[in-house]
């Protein structure tokens, strides 16, 4: 009878923006899982003070479940690469990163003189800055060298293409030469080298050619890119041609590795000992290039119990858009002159974050109108399932 009659609001995060997804992530062991998971916050008590996962006595339960999951799928490519994957944290809502032990593992594997490469999702104002100042301050690794992603499509984009819809084909600006837009869009790779050199890490610039590139298009890439400070730029063809297209690149990094042998300039973006806010606002302003930022009356609220909570010196994992450096998604290129919202603020204590929600940034993302279930089924003769493609 005591326990009837209590109701409390709540809701839905997708699968990769969970906390004990950012436990996998991040941790280094099966021991520091356990401690990690134990040390997730489920809510406050009613003198506001944290209830774990320890508290409730399920920690055993959870490492039982997560027993295999601290293993990595060893992959490999075509071309007999071996690939680990292991986890799956999207940095627009999540810590946007492979896991430690993925890593730990791989350096194990090449020995010395050899080579890892690990992903962070999107752009360096979100996964690169994750990978930072929450992977390697969590694991104490330094990366030698960092790679970004660079297409004349995207960068027309950012200077001001049309949109692109889905199933739509696309339109002439991305399909014809257009130098001046490619010129445009540049700013937005530019402030993506310039943020990561922030960090004290030689850049690589990787243009994947399309079949519609040209020549102009490229070097106006590649001037940029030099000018913003990349140590090279390197037109890449693997999608076509396999590692054969990619071997420039991969030189182009080794050598970059080379002269950055033992990190010595890697630094983070902020303290973990000052405020939260603080935090907050340094990513904002350093990386985004916002004015201020702006914090609605349920995150100054947030913010204040998670800091009497003890949690304060915890870094941060900003949920925002993908699309733009700033909180707005149509803003593309390189916006300034924006003040940053804060909508709410979470805390992932056994993850070891603080998560603000920029603006209203949900965290199941929205699903198609016509779910893809609707599609699929089953032939009766051969018993093919159809649909999946």
């Amino acid at each position: 009878p005591t326990e009837k009659g209590h109701v409390r609001e709540t809701g839905f995060d997708i699968t990769v923006a969970s906390e004990i997804m950012a436990v996998l992530a991040m941790t280094t062991s099966l021991a520091d899982m356990e401690r990690r998971l134990g040390g997730m916050v489920v809510a406050p008590n009613t003198k506001g003070q944290p209830v774990t996962a320890d508290d409730l006595g399920i920690t055993g339960a959870l490492v039982a479940l997560m027993k295999d999951a601290i293993k990595p799928t060893l992959m490999q490519t075509l071309e007999g690469t071996p690939v680990l994957v292991h986890a799956g944290p999207f940095a627009n809502i999540a810590s946007g990163n492979s896991s430690i032990i993925a890593d730990q593992i791989g350096r194990a594997m090449v020995g010395t003189g050899g080579y890892v490469l690990t992903e962070a999702g999107f752009g360096a104002d979100i996964g690169l800055e994750k990978f930072m100042n929450l992977k390697c301050r969590s694991s104490g690794m330094k990366p030698h060298c960092a790679v970004i992603v660079a297409t004349v499509r995207a960068l027309k984009l950012h200077g001001g293409g049309p949109a692109v819809s889905p199933g739509k084909p696309l339109s002439h600006e991305y399909t014809n030469e257009d130098v001046e837009l490619v010129k445009k869009g540049v700013v937005n790779l530019m402030r993506h080298i310039e943020n990561t050199k922030k960090f004290g890490v030689p850049v690589v610039v990787a243009m994947n050619s399309f079949p519609t590139d040209t020549d102009a298009e490229h070097s106006a890439i590649k001037e940029a890119a030099m000018a913003a400070g990349a140590d090279d730029c390197v037109l890449c063809t693997h999608h076509a041609e396999g590692g054969k297209g990619a071997a420039a690149l991969g030189e182009a990094v080794a050598k970059a590795c080379e002269s950055n042998a033992d990190a010595e300039n890697f630094r983070l973006l902020y303290e973990g000992e000052t405020s939260v806010k603080h935090k907050i606002e340094t990513i904002a302003k350093e990386l985004y290039r916002a004015d201020g930022v702006v914090y609605s009356e349920l995150a100054e609220e947030k913010i204040a119990m998670f800091t009497e909570q003890g949690f304060g010196n915890l870094p941060i994992c900003m949920a925002k858009t993908q699309y733009s450096f700033s909180h707005d998604a149509d803003a593309k290129g390189a916006p300034t002159g924006f003040t940053l919202p804060i909508g709410d603020v979470r805390c992932s204590a056994g993850a070891g974050f603080i998560v603000p929600l920029v603006g209203a940034f949900p965290t199941i993302p929205g699903l198609p109108t016509r779910p893809a279930y609707y599609e699929i089924g089953v032939d009766m003769e051969t018993e093919q399932v159809l649909g999946l493609s």
